[in-house]
């Protein structure tokens, strides 16, 4: 989408015009979509996310100021979203423990090797818990600081399940790989 055409579509949609929304909603929703999936358990989930996400953003336009990309702010609201979707459910999902955690320094070599396909699916297999905290550092850039502060924890809680999630995580790749041999 051209920046003239981006401009027009926005202004369009601040004035509820459908027929932009729905090509905003196309424009964007593949790439929000994505967001979406890295932090939720299923994709019945990760659709929810998304359009409670993008209700979110139709109401919020106008707060848009035009600094910075409308893709970055848009996946703010996506981000937040996810995490409030977690808030409110994280009592129903399982913090499983994983007792033979592989140690991340010694397989650093194995996330070279890794595609953004097999990544979806690792953290799609991983506890949300894991999976949320691994997502706002490794992928969102966020601080231990504001982690904690967007999920009311402490920051060396954190970086622990930082720690953990990055072990759970080549843990799981690994057990992939196995099964994918087998077959």
């Amino acid at each position: 989408m051209s920046k003239q055409l981006d401009e027009k579509i926005l202004q369009d949609c601040l004035k509820n015009d459908v027929k932009a929304q729905q090509a905003f909603y196309q424009h964007f929703s593949s790439t929000m979509y994505a967001v979406c999936l890295r932090y939720s358990n299923t994709k019945e989930d990760a659709r929810d996310i998304l359009q409670d996400g993008f209700v979110k953003v139709f109401t919020k336009l106008t707060q848009y100021s035009g600094k910075g990309s409308l893709e970055g702010w848009m996946k703010r609201i996506f981000v937040n979203t996810a995490l409030e979707h977690y808030r409110v459910n994280k009592n129903h999902m399982d913090q499983s423990d994983v007792n033979e955690a592989f140690d991340l320094a010694h397989h650093a070599h194995t996330l070279e090797r890794i595609t953004q396909k097999e990544i979806l699916e690792v953290m799609g297999k991983m506890a949300t818990g894991y999976r949320t905290i691994l997502n706002l550092f490794a992928i969102e850039g966020y601080s231990h600081a504001e982690i904690a502060q967007m999920l009311g924890i402490n920051e060396g809680t954190s970086k622990s399940q930082l720690s953990r999630a990055r072990q759970i995580f080549i843990q799981t790749w690994n057990r992939l790989q196995e099964e994918k041999k087998t077959f």
